[in-house]
C-alpha cells in the first residue's frame, strides 16, 4: 500500500530541496510517497498563505506515481485554505500538460479542481 503525506523531518525536507538546487524556507513542504518503508517519490513545494508553487515531481517517468503524489501536494494545499496553485520552471510543463493540470500556461496556474475529477487523464 502506498502512503503519501507530509514529510515530517524538516531535516530531510531541507536535503531534498537542496538536492534539486531549491531554497529551503519557511513555507517549504516535500509531499512523499512511501511504500513498506521504501521511498517511492516526492514532490516539493512551498505553501504560503495566498499561493502554493510546485518545484519538483519525483519521479516524472511513473505518470500514475507522479500524478497520485501531485494530486496529494495540492490536497495539502487546499487542506490549509490555498486553492491559487502554480508551478516553478524546474517543474516539466510536458509533464504537467500531459497529466491536464496546466490551467493557464501563461500564468504557469495550476488546475487544483482537477482534484475533483479521476486521476491519469493522460493525452
Amino acid at each position: 500500500m502506498i502512503e503519501l503525506g507530509v514529510l515530517k523531518d524538516k531535516n530531510k525536507t531541507k536535503q531534498l530541496f537542496e538536492q534539486n538546487n531549491l531554497e529551503f524556507g519557511g513555507f517549504s513542504v516535500c509531499v512523499s510517497a512511501v511504500s513498506a518503508g521504501d521511498e517511492l517519490g516526492y514532490c516539493l513545494l512551498d505553501i504560503g498563505l495566498e499561493k502554493t508553487v510546485v518545484y519538483c515531481i519525483e519521479p516524472l517517468n511513473d505518470v500514475p506515481l507522479a500524478d497520485g503524489i501531485l494530486r496529494s501536494a495540492l490536497h495539502v494545499s487546499a487542506e490549509r485554505g490555498v486553492m491559487n496553485a502554480f508551478y516553478a520552471d524546474t517543474l516539466s510543463e510536458e509533464f504537467l500538460n500531459k497529466i491536464g493540470f496546466i490551467k493557464n500556461q501563461e500564468e504557469k496556474r495550476l488546475d487544483i479542481d482537477k482534484l475533483f475529477s479521476s486521476c491519469c487523464s493522460c493525452k
